[in-house]
């Protein structure tokens, strides 16, 4: 046998222990057996680089090497279900379907419900191409790299009868096993805990670094498949023949004829879901004929043939031993009760959040009390009241001292006097300059997409390079180089010059994305290109008086208030002067300024459909460079509505109900004079 025949065979086969190993969980050969075979085969690949191929098994250790994640318009909207909590809307749904189909018999596919990541696949002649993420429903990330890594998606379908180009929609989740793995190595290494399973998903699949995501075990199951060639008209029988050609399709999918079936589907689970190796936070109802469903069709968010019913939150008694208290990223600081180990939803618990101080003075609790835990889709669950019978708890610290109260007054990290904000439930810290939870904050501020954009840097690396020292503030960036970054456990060199690369392109970032990504309170998106537009420079920004600010249509008392704090602080004023010195825009370019009109003014615009010529993000700046105002949803006070491709339904049918323009990409740029 030729290398090239044995690569191919070896391929073949590990492709199939995998599929025996994470999707049957019937393995046929020992660990060591699939070793060695893993081992030859990739000493073979490395002999012949030019037979690489990336749906190699050997690929799913993921790279070292930082990812981004190019946007990808999905082919089909991935749109979001309707959810109920109650039997009653279950029913109403039923007989919504029996009314859409006039009678006609049908039935409903009841299926588990994951907790994790919704995953668009795409095969081409039985190969991997692409998996993009749900993202807004119209466009997502594409994770292809990442997913790549997961081993119960197959990554070559063995042969079968699939279609040559087909969609395969599920979700990725992290099984508990992992997800309980991951936060004991966290905790030991001083990192913070992921909340719940579907937040280490998102977070680990999100990640820059493939090997990670490798590492952390994640999983996924698929749900409905997609695409002209499908095998027939029943959405079950065509996921049973998508489980022939290898993908993990759930064995409790069942079908229903009519509405006590789905009642019992329900009450099974409700309690059997607590033994499931993942999380599941409900139900999902579908009509299983795809005929129906297209005759059914959709609104503009969900369709009429399907419907999510969540599980009720599963509540237990335990003991208050503690209260302390944690400072997150924004410095909202948020009091956790450390209980007693109580077994909630498959876990054992041991901690809950009280939200705020004013939670913690409404339920009256005092240390040793016996509370009600509920978790309500978190793994760190919330008290949401006293037992019904009460005793003082054996051993209990401080037993029958109030809590009620007696929140803190300063930050348990800084020692900064704690500050509340009209109108706000939170205390904050306000010692951005100085407190790390609020400095790691402001920097994934700062190199966030709609700020500066520098995408080769994620939380993980920001975290790493604070510990080491290098940085202090969003400027020390800025000051890195490529010596600092190359210490041990620092980058590779290709990685490193990604990141040096991305910090330098982020000088020419436009002054109102600067002025956002700063970190003014209160001071968002819109807000910072308001200001830019009518200042033109961080200079004039930082000089305007209070009257001058309020002045401008949108910028109201709090947020000039905050904007003159922030420039009155000489901390602040001298991270703006690094800022400047390393070449970041500080005004408007004379090609923004010149492109300013008021072809727009005062008018509120609509946005709608996928376009050709601009993002919907590029629509929404001209918008505002030409005076015009970006609004959500139409009403008698909207000007006109931006369609592209594919407008929403609701939102074609409103307008022509209220008479409200339909304005095409063309016509529009036509308008503002492009």
């Amino acid at each position: 046998m030729t290398d090239e025949s044995l690569i191919l065979a070896l391929r073949a086969e590990l492709h199939r222990h995998n599929y025996n190993y994470y999707v049957l969980n019937a393995p046929t050969i020992s660990d060591q057996e699939f070793d060695a075979k893993m081992r030859q085969l990739q000493d073979l690949e490395a002999q012949h680089p030019e037979l690489f191929d990336a749906n190699s098994p050997t690929q799913r250790v993921g790279s070292d090497l930082n990812n981004e994640f190019p946007t990808v318009v999905h082919k089909r909207p991935m749109l979001s279900l309707a959810n109920t909590y109650n039997r009653q809307e279950v029913s109403e749904f039923f007989q919504r379907v029996q009314d859409g189909l006039h009678g006609a018999p049908f039935q409903i596919c009841c299926e588990l419900k994951f907790d994790g990541l919704s995953i668009s696949l795409h095969y081409e002649y039985g190969r991997l191409v692409r998996a993009v993420t749900r993202g807004d429903g119209v466009q997502g990330d594409d994770v292809t790299a990442n997913v790549r890594t997961i081993r119960s998606i197959p990554l070559q379908l063995p042969d079968g009868d699939w279609p040559e180009e087909f969609e395969i929609r599920g979700e990725v989740l992290l099984p508990w096993s992992s997800f309980d793995r991951l936060n004991r190595q966290r905790e030991a290494d001083g990192e913070p805990l992921f909340a719940n399973p579907r937040n280490a998903a998102s977070g680990t699949l999100k990640s820059k670094n493939s090997s990670t995501v490798a590492k952390r075990g994640l999983d996924a199951y698929l749900y409905y498949l997609l695409g002209d060639g499908i095998p027939g008209d029943g959405h079950y029988e065509n996921l049973q023949a998508a489980r022939r050609w290898g993908f993990q399709i759930s064995e409790h999918m069942r079908l229903v004829d009519d509405l006590q079936g789905v009642f019992d589907y329900i009450d099974y689970w409700d309690t059997a879901r607590r033994s499931l190796p993942v999380a599941t936070d409900g139900i999902v109802l579908k009509v299983n004929s795809l005929a129906q469903q297209r005759s059914l069709g959709m609104t503009a968010k969900s369709p009429r043939w399907a419907i999510a019913y969540k599980f009720q939150a599963e509540q237990a008694e335990t003991v208050l031993r503690q209260i302390v208290y944690q400072v997150g990223r924004t410095g909202a600081v948020t009091p956790v009760a450390n209980m007693d180990p109580v077994l909630l939803a498959g876990t054992t618990v041991r901690r809950a959040t009280l939200h705020n101080a004013d939670v913690i003075q409404s339920l009256g609790l005092r240390i040793g009390d016996r509370v009600l835990v509920e978790k309500g889709g978190e793994i760190i669950p919330k008290i949401v009241g006293k037992a019904e019978t009460q005793s003082v708890a054996d051993g209990a610290e401080n037993a029958g001292t109030a809590v009620a109260g007696t929140f803190i007054s300063r930050c348990p990290v800084c020692g900064t006097p704690l500050v509340r904000y009209e109108g706000e439930a939170a205390h904050y810290c306000p010692n951005d300059t100085g407190c790390p939870p609020l400095i790691l904050g402001r920097i994934e501020h700062f190199i966030s997409r709609k700020a500066m954009n520098i995408t080769s840097l994620g939380p993980e690396t920001v975290d790493e390079y604070f510990r080491q020292g290098l940085i202090r503030d969003a400027a020390d960036l800025y000051e890195l180089t490529e010596e600092q970054l190359l210490r041990p456990a620092a980058g590779d060199q290709k990685g490193v010059r990604k990141i040096l690369q991305s910090i330098e392109d982020s000088k020419a970032v436009p002054f109102e994305r600067v002025l956002y990504a700063i970190g003014i309170r209160f001071v968002g998106e819109i807000a910072a290109k308001t200001l830019a537009r009518n200042f033109g420079s961080m200079d004039a920004v930082a000089a305007a008086s209070l009257d001058e600010l309020m002045q401008i249509n949108g910028i109201g008392l709090v947020i000039a208030q905050s904007v003159m704090q922030y420039f009155a602080e000489p901390k602040n004023r001298d991270f703006v002067g690094r800022l400047r010195q390393h070449g970041v825009q500080m005004q408007l370019s004379e090609e923004r300024l010149s492109a300013q009109s008021d072809r727009l003014q005062g008018q509120a615009i609509v946005i709608s459909g996928v376009f050709h010529h601009h993002s919907r993000d590029e629509y929404k700046a001209l918008i505002e460079q030409h005076g015009g105002r970006n609004v959500g949803s139409i009403s008698q006070k909207t000007s006109f509505v931006l369609a592209g491709e594919n407008m929403g339904p609701a939102k074609l049918e409103k307008a022509e109900k209220l008479g409200v323009r339909i304005v095409g990409e063309d016509e529009f740029l036509k308008l503002i004079g492009e």
